[in-house]
């Protein structure tokens, strides 16, 4: 055993106890709280082992997807978590990533800190199948707490259906049957008056 190395890692395990704090737009489906980073990231890495027969290419290397999955808010514990609707917020975002990656990832020795920086690379890129798909995954979750916790934060920031599916499209490329489910949510949550239509006024879905 290499008692450096041993104090790197256990270091890095340490600082990623920090996601737990960073508390996310989203609600818990049964609408007590917000959810955080790490709840997220579980949820969808869970939903991949669940959802992959749902992915456009078949075969995938579902490992691959799940480490993506799990290290790829870890830059929020530096950055915080960014609204994606807030377009102020969004500038300078993916800077401010990067530099948390690479201070966070450096926390390991170097061939694992190299290792996990990869799968967070991947995932930004979004060209590989793995990536699409967890792209895809990390874009569901989302639909599903707003959608069965009656549209609540989509209602308080004054969200519309053309926003929301701008923001669900990876789900096209990485796995057009849940994009179509989703699609069918949209509907849904309109129908039922808790996400707005284009142009609807937003004061009568506050």
């Amino acid at each position: 055993m290499d008692p450096a190395r041993l104090e790197r890692q256990i270091g890095f395990i340490v600082e990623i106890d920090r996601l737990k704090r960073v508390m996310r737009q989203t609600l818990l489906t049964d609408r007590c709280r917000h959810e955080n980073s790490a709840e997220h990231s579980w949820h969808i890495a869970l939903a991949a082992l669940v959802l992959a027969e749902y992915a456009e290419t078949p075969d995938l290397d579902l490992p691959r997807v799940v480490k993506m999955l799990l290290v790829h808010d870890l830059v929020e514990i530096d950055a915080g978590d960014t609204y994606c609707y807030d377009q102020e917020a969004c500038r300078g975002q993916q800077a401010r990533e990067r530099r948390a990656a690479e201070r966070i990832f450096g926390r390991l020795p170097s061939d694992q800190a190299a290792e996990l920086q990869a799968a967070w690379e991947e995932f930004e890129a979004r060209q590989s199948p793995e990536a699409l798909f967890a792209a895809a995954l990390d874009r569901l979750q989302p639909v599903l707490n707003n959608f069965y916790s009656g549209g609540t934060m989509w209602r308080k920031h004054g969200i519309r259906r053309p926003q929301v599916e701008r923001r669900i499209a990876p789900l096209q490329s990485g796995a057009p049957a849940l994009w179509r489910y989703a699609s069918g949510l949209l509907d849904q949550a309109v129908a039922r008056g808790i996400l707005m239509e284009e142009g609807a006024d937003a004061a009568a879905a506050s």
